[in-house]
């Protein structure tokens, strides 16, 4: 038994053979310390990858550090350099000198070598995981299952479906989700998030009306806590989707869209500020030309085009990528699914590695 394994990749990104390289030098060693080498030229962040392969391995301890050497295997100055920086990395998470390389690598035994360790090499032919991150850039969707459920959280393209009452978030969202289902394959996975506000008016409703059943939804009290309440489960329920499903991930509303609602209640200083999703495309129905239909607990047929304006801004002022999906409900969806299959060329293709 190794005090302390090192396993070292670009995990860009992490696939199937990486997490048995991981496992296998937890059973070789005491301690493993996994660390991640990124460069400027890659398209997935460095605290991406790192949170990723942290969330797979939780016993191990998962560091990185951006090195924009050359590959060169043949040069002893590249050497030198690459090793200086994985050894500034290692040092900031411990002090344990490194006794053992776990790799899959020819270079392994060089690489062992300079850290004056022994190369644990793990199936170098790649036979029990034949995959690698090649293949993983090279065609995503195909590869979608060698990933883990964080990877594939981290790297859904989330599309939040959003707007004013009765302007057909739900309507739409749905039929965004039913078409890319109709794709088969990892596609027939594609998870839909439900408002979970809806159901914590009807609750909160539920609750006022056990105590007085002449309490209406205009009687409702909201408070700030009411919807940060809100919003953690919304969030919640889009990463656990996220984790299960395909390469899209289609939201009735989410956190974000929780503060122009709380805006719409509590006035311009509810308080609870939620930034949006840096990875979301957000798609905001149009109020122009929707019938406003009473379900029992809406209430703003009267503020309709102020939310879609404040949805506008909102989204604008926070830089974030938004289209309006105005017309018919078959135009809506069209055009939103122009967008997310554009969305998808761009998210699903990666950077050149050096």
């Amino acid at each position: 038994m190794y005090r302390h394994a090192l396993v070292i990749g670009k995990f860009y990104p992490p696939h199937a053979g990486h997490h048995h390289l991981v496992r296998s030098a937890e059973e070789v060693a005491e301690q493993v310390t996994v660390l991640v080498m990124a460069s400027a030229a890659e398209s997935i962040p460095l605290a991406d990858r790192v949170s990723w392969m942290q969330a797979a391995h939780s016993a191990v301890t998962v560091t990185g550090v951006v090195c924009d050497a050359p590959m060169d295997l043949g040069s002893d100055t590249v050497w030198a350099a690459q090793v200086a920086c994985m050894r500034a990395a290692v040092r900031r998470v411990t002090g344990v000198p490194v006794d053992a390389i776990v790799s899959s690598e020819k270079y392994g035994d060089e690489l062992a070598h300079r850290f004056s360790a022994v190369h644990v090499s793990i199936d170098p032919e790649r036979v029990a995981y034949p995959v690698s991150g090649t293949a993983c850039r090279a065609d995503l969707v195909a590869r979608w299952d060698d990933l883990a459920d964080a990877t594939r959280a981290g790297l859904a393209t989330r599309i939040v479906v959003v707007g004013a009452e009765s302007t057909g978030t739900t309507t739409v969202s749905r039929a965004v989700a039913e078409h890319y289902r109709a794709r088969g394959g990892v596609w027939t996975r594609t998870q839909w998030v439900p408002e979970y506000g809806r159901q914590a008016t009807v609750d909160k409703l539920d609750d006022a009306q056990r105590s007085n059943p002449d309490v209406t939804m205009d009687d409702l009290v909201w408070t700030g806590d009411d919807f940060a309440r809100i919003a953690a489960e919304q969030s919640r329920l889009e990463d656990d989707a996220a984790r299960r499903g395909s390469p899209v991930l289609i939201c009735d509303t989410d956190a974000f869209a929780t503060t122009v609602w709380e805006r719409r209640y509590l006035g311009e200083c509810g308080g609870h500020a939620v930034a949006p999703d840096r990875r979301a495309l957000y798609l905001l129905t149009d109020h122009v030309g929707v019938p406003f239909v009473q379900d029992g607990i809406r209430d703003g047929e009267h503020i309709r085009a102020d939310m879609t304006g404040w949805f506008e801004d909102a989204l604008t002022d926070a830089g974030r990528s938004w289209v309006l999906l105005p017309g018919s409900l078959e135009e809506r969806v069209e055009l939103a699914v122009r967008v997310i299959d554009q969305a998808l060329r761009l998210n699903l293709a990666f950077g050149d590695p050096l």
